[in-house]
């Protein structure tokens, strides 16, 4: 039996684009089972597809695709509330019985195929509930998107291109393969969109379409190369909204894996690759990164749309500084603004800047360097009722000055056990050790 996997981060690197076959494939070329994956599709949709994975290459560069191949007429428009009723009912169907163990590494065949489950035993499938949760906010992440596009209500939702068996088998299976692996932590990079002209279920469009556009508010983007075409699709960057944006985070590599588009673009490997690893352990001995000097910015705004400022303080700490802020404040003439404050380390002060002055409507942004000290922080994981959630605690001189649960966990866990999650956010500190 393989080692259990557990606590893992997975850092989608997406600056050639990424797209949901695009990652299937990825995780498939990372080590989890296509058999799995197969299974998990099939208690959602049972015998409606079959999964098939390839080792091709992408500008020189291998890298595994999964195709889905329909096994009965597809449906193209389906609401929302039909997907959410499907996965989440496969969730709450007992799971088969037996064991699913995951190779350490990938298998080197070049094509790989499964014929699904046994449809006598497609009622014994389940989907795993961390897995049905991650595919059920992607999907609604998507249909608010669409609501926003077309003016409806999010329950009068059809899906086009997304409502497709192929797309929800995408979806549904990238979410698995993540379980599969212990991912409990996505982090992404920024996202190359793509340049020119796409064919959608409403007419052509330009790249990137209305929908990737929305969906990646908030989020760094990369154009790509010109006349590249759609290369993060919908159901791409609403996989990536499962993470946060950043930079490959300190861990130990486990498993590496590059999943393929389908088109081979000259000069331009269309791939997606996910790394995955286990979080460094802390270094107690050592500064935190988050001690040390640092160059605070700040700049007054006040016409700028409010609904515009959560994207831009994720920009901003995307582009590396610790935090920004908004503080509320009255100008001359009455006017109400805000002074957006961002700290960041001096190595990153430009490129924060930049954000600033692209994303904003500032004039000027003044700066000045000051020095951060920082509690040395360790994490701890504790139990509640059943579910664990980590716990971040400063320390001073050996001392836990304070702690706070990471609020995924509470979420999640509050979800499991149907708590709100404040009663979840007590037991946990309750049960955090302060020695």
């Amino acid at each position: 039996m393989n080692e259990p996997r557990h606590r893992r981060i997975a850092w989608i690197d997406a600056t050639h684009g990424v797209a949901g076959d695009m990652l299937l494939g990825a995780l498939v070329d990372a080590g989890v089972e296509l058999t799995l994956l197969q299974a998990a599709v099939d208690a959602v949709i049972p015998g409606t597809v079959r999964l098939v994975a390839d080792e091709v290459t992408r500008a020189g560069m291998r890298a595994a695709h999964v195709r889905v191949e329909l096994l009965a007429e597809d449906q193209h428009h389906r609401g929302w509330p039909t997907i959410d009723h499907l996965i989440a009912d496969a969730a709450d169907r007992p799971r088969e019985t037996g064991e699913t163990s995951l190779p350490d590494r990938a298998p080197t065949d070049r094509r790989r195929v499964t014929d699904g489950v046994d449809p006598a035993q497609v009622d014994r499938c389940a989907l795993e509930p961390r897995a049905a949760e991650w595919a059920r906010a992607t999907f609604r992440r998507i249909a608010e998107v669409e609501a926003r596009a077309h003016g409806v209500a999010v329950a009068d939702v059809h899906f086009h291109e997304v409502g497709a068996w192929d797309s929800i088998a995408d979806i549904v299976g990238v979410c698995a393969g993540l379980v599969a692996l212990g991912v409990e932590r996505v982090v992404a990079s920024p996202a190359a969109l793509g340049q020119g002209m796409v064919r959608m279920a409403h007419g052509e469009l330009a790249v990137p379409g209305p929908a990737v556009v929305d969906l990646a508010r908030g989020w760094p983007t990369l154009p790509g190369p010109e006349g590249s075409g759609e290369l993060t699709t919908p159901t791409g960057m609403a996989l990536l909204r499962l993470g946060e944006p950043g930079s490959m985070p300190e861990m130990t590599i486990t498993a590496v894996g590059t999943g393929a588009g389908t088109k081979d673009l000259p000069g331009h490997a269309n791939v997606t690759r996910v790394v995955i690893g286990e979080p460094a352990p802390p270094r107690a001995d050592v500064d935190p990164p988050e001690h040390g000097p640092r160059t605070m910015l700040a700049c007054t705004v006040d016409d700028l749309d409010p609904r515009l400022w959560p994207g831009v303080l994720d920009r901003i700490v995307a582009a590396g500084a610790d935090d920004a802020w908004l503080i509320p404040v009255v100008m001359r003439k009455g006017r109400p603004g805000h002074v957006l404050e961002a700290l960041a380390p001096p190595h990153a002060a430009d490129a924060v800047r930049e954000v600033i002055y692209r994303h904003t409507s500032t004039l000027g942004i003044r700066s000045w360097d000051i020095h951060r000290d920082a509690l040395h922080r360790d994490w701890v994981e504790v139990d509640v009722l059943g579910h664990p959630v980590r716990v971040k605690r400063g320390l001073r001189g050996g001392e836990v000055v304070g702690m706070q649960p990471e609020y995924a966990d509470v979420a999640a866990a509050a979800v499991a056990l149907e708590l709100s999650e404040r009663e979840v956010l007590q037991r946990a500190l309750a049960a955090c050790p302060t020695d």
